[in-house]
């Protein structure tokens, strides 16, 4: 008799204390109806409140439960990598734990990906609870980092996806140390196709995502996945060189002509600046692609495993 197939469903989480109880209920409602088994990896990025202990207590109900606990907080890209690595399943979800995706939609992934997608994600036609400034600059985000990049990024794509064995396999190969996930769910290739969706509001709780992690984040996805930043400084600084030279060859000339007073100087501070400006943020271009190399060099471990739990280690 030939076994049923395996759905992983990677849950990561930090400090998720008032939402996790509601996400497994509903996750578990949402794979009822599937003729699959079901495994539920629920990754715990450095947690300080109550979550692991109440995963804890739901997995004595729940068989299907898993937990990987991690040594500290790495981060999400982190933390979705580590169940990516530890997922049996033929078929793999990623959801976080908030509930702003809703778990209804694993049923439409499941036969999408029967169907034949390797990538199966959710596209996000309405983003409720978040602020006009949140959307603007997401938006303005996507547009940059795909005019841009080689590899086109869906927009209104989170993390929230299901990919098939061979999507999974071919990522968990990729081993870089600053991983932008949306940018290398997207650079894995394979047959891909969206399903639409309202996201919904947090649950309870708050985001661990503000403005400056946001920000971070954007700068990491930018310089991991394009190198037209460092062109870009590079055709800067040859406008301004060309420009700076066309400048001096005006005042000499003038200069050699008509003679030239002493004045001048709020342009001369003003031309300072400028190119001071230019250098700076030339420099700090490089700088980010630098830093990256640095950490890719030391090949460091992604992360460390403090300890696994599940039933079967009872």
């Amino acid at each position: 008799m030939k076994n049923k197939e395996l759905l992983s469903i990677i849950i990561p989480f930090h400090n998720e204390q008032e939402v996790i109880m509601e996400c497994q209920y509903r996750l578990s409602d949402a794979v009822k109806s599937l003729d699959m088994d079901v495994e539920m990896l629920y990754v715990n990025d450095g947690s300080k409140d109550t979550t692991l202990n109440t995963l804890l207590t739901l997995m004595d109900k729940d068989a299907r439960i898993k937990i990987i606990d991690l040594s500290r907080n790495f981060g999400k890209e982190v933390a979705m990598t580590a169940g990516l690595d530890a997922a049996k399943g033929d078929a793999v979800i990623v959801i976080d734990a908030d509930l702003q995706d809703p778990p209804e939609l694993i049923s439409e992934m499941v036969q999408k990906w029967r169907e034949g997608f390797d990538v199966v994600y959710a596209k996000r036609i309405e983003r409720k609870g978040e602020s006009f400034v949140k959307k603007a600059t997401a938006h303005l985000f996507y547009k940059l980092i795909n005019k841009i990049s080689d590899y086109d990024i869906p927009e209104n794509v989170g993390d929230f996806r299901l990919m098939s064995r061979q999507a999974v396999d071919a990522l968990n190969q990729v081993r870089e140390r600053k991983r932008f996930m949306k940018g290398l769910f997207a650079w894995i290739g394979f047959p891909q196709t969206a399903i639409e969706y309202s996201r919904d509001p947090r649950f309870a709780g708050e985001t661990n995502w503000n403005y400056t992690k946001l920000f971070k984040f954007a700068i990491e996805g930018i310089s991991s996945f394009t190198q037209e930043p460092l062109r870009l400084a590079t055709y800067a600084g040859f406008m301004t060189a060309f420009g700076a030279f066309i400048l001096g060859l005006y005042f000499i000339i003038k200069t050699l002509l008509f003679g030239e007073a002493i004045q001048g100087f709020p342009t001369l501070i003003t031309v300072i600046l400028f190119f001071s400006g230019v250098q700076l943020l030339s420099i700090g271009i490089l700088g980010e692609y630098i830093g990256h190399m640095f950490i890719e060099s030391k090949q460091r471990p992604l992360y460390f495993i403090k300890k696994t739990y599940s039933k079967s280690d009872d």
